[in-house]
Order: structure tokens, then C-alpha cells, then sequence
């Protein structure tokens, strides 16, 4: 769904931003994908709203969502929760933060017990495993990633239907907060591609990361 607010927000941000960087290139999902970014040194990747569903009905954990892109590499991530008070940010060897404070992931080794932000569908292919977790959904895949950053989940798995906006400021804060986001054979997520959809995807610390992985794979 799109709420009228999706589009007040990528109005907003599309004004503001391009005023700030009239350089850098646009992706968002509400806006209309254009090739030329393609050839932009830097672009924003944005999520207006990121869990549509969730603010349609209310919930308090939907974020607005915004990146920077310098190639395939997301070099700054922002990810506001307007109702929380909360902002994630993120720059690339500049470590993570929610509103000041240093995130860190968490550093749990085993799959069995884990506090793991997921839709159910997207921890179908860890087989048995799955319900060993202790899972919970969150309407924004970009918040499910950012509370893995500060500890308060031990991992998050996305499902195949995901897109760059849901996930460039996201896999960024992860990564500065001592955690890893790669596609189940190991390789991390690239951005400002020609198509920008993004295949499943693991977050979690190193070791809990490798036991999903190897989870992931034999099912």
C-alpha cells in the first residue's frame, strides 16, 4: 500500500535533499526509477516510509529511511522512527549510533533461543531451526535491521521481495555496529543497481551470522 503521507515525505525529502546535493542522484520507492543515477558519483537511496502497513494501522515501528550511496557502497545511513524519538545513524568507519549513543550487535553464538526480527516466511529456509527462535515481525525491515545494530534482537532475516531503500542505511548500521548483512552465500548486498531489488538477506554478530548461514544453506 502507499498512504498519501509516502508521498508527502518523498516530496519533502526529494525537495530538501536535491537542494543540499543538487549533484547526487535519486532513488526512492515512491519515486520514479531513473537511469540517470547511474552515472552519478553518490545517490540518495530512500524509503519515505519503510512499514506502510504498520503506520496505516498505527503501530509506532515504522521508519523514514535514507542513504548514501558513493558506487555500489553505502557510505552514510540515517534511519528516523519519528514516533520513537529514535535516530539511527551510520557512516562508513565512523561507527553506529541511536541518538548519540554507540551501537553494538550482539555477540550470541547459537541459533537455538535467539531474539530474531523476522517475518515468518523468511526464516522458513533455516528448516527445524526456525522454531527454536524466539521471533517477532516488525513492519519495517529497515527497523528490524537498526534494533539488531543496538542489541536489542540478536539477528534479522529478510525475505527475497526486499529493495535497496528497505536495506542501504540499514546494512550500513549493522556492519559500523560490529555486524555482518550478506546474502546467504556470504556476499554482501551491492547498491545503485540498474534493477534495485535485493535478495535474502542475513544481519546478525560474526558468529551468530555463520551459524545462520551454514543453517540457511542445509535447511
Amino acid at each position: 500500500p502507499v498512504s498519501e503521507a509516502d508521498m508527502a515525505v518523498n516530496h519533502f525529502l526529494a525537495e530538501e535533499l536535491a537542494r543540499a546535493r543538487p549533484d547526487y542522484g535519486w532513488l526512492s520507492e515512491e519515486s520514479e526509477n531513473d537511469p540517470a543515477r547511474l552515472q552519478r558519483p553518490r545517490v540518495f537511496i530512500v524509503d519515505p516510509i519503510d512499514g506502510t502497513r504498520g503506520f496505516i494501522k498505527g503501530s509506532d515501528e515504522w521508519t523514514i529511511s535514507i542513504a548514501v550511496a558513493e558506487g555500489a557502497e553505502v557510505r552514510a545511513g540515517v534511519i528516523r522512527n519519528p514516533l520513537k524519538g529514535e535516530s539511527f545513524t551510520a557512516t562508513s568507519g565512523g561507527g553506529a549510533h541511536c541518538n548519540g549513543a554507540v551501537l553494538k550487535v550482539t555477540e550470541r553464538a547459537r541459533i537455538e533461543g535467539a531474539r530474531v526480527a523476522a517475518a515468518k516466511g523468511a526464516v522458513r529456509p533455516l528448516g527445524a531451526a526456525a522454531e527454536q527462535l524466539q521471533r517477532r515481525y516488525i513492519p519495517s525491515l529497515a527497523y528490524r535491521f537498526a534494533l539488531v545494530a543496538r542489541g536489542d534482537f540478536d539477528a534479522s532475516l529478510s525475505a527475497g521481495n526486499a529493495h535497496e531503500w528497505d536495506i542501504a542505511a540499514a546494512s550500513l548500521i549493522v556492519e559500523e555496529a560490529g555486524g555482518r548483512v550478506t546474502h546467504g552465500d556470504g556476499k554482501r548486498p551491492g547498491f545503485n543497481k540498474a534493477q534495485p531489488t535485493v535478495g535474502p538477506l542475513i544481519a546478525a554478530g560474526a558468529t551468530l551470522h555463520a551459524a545462520l548461514r551454514k543453517q540457511y544453506a542445509t535447511g
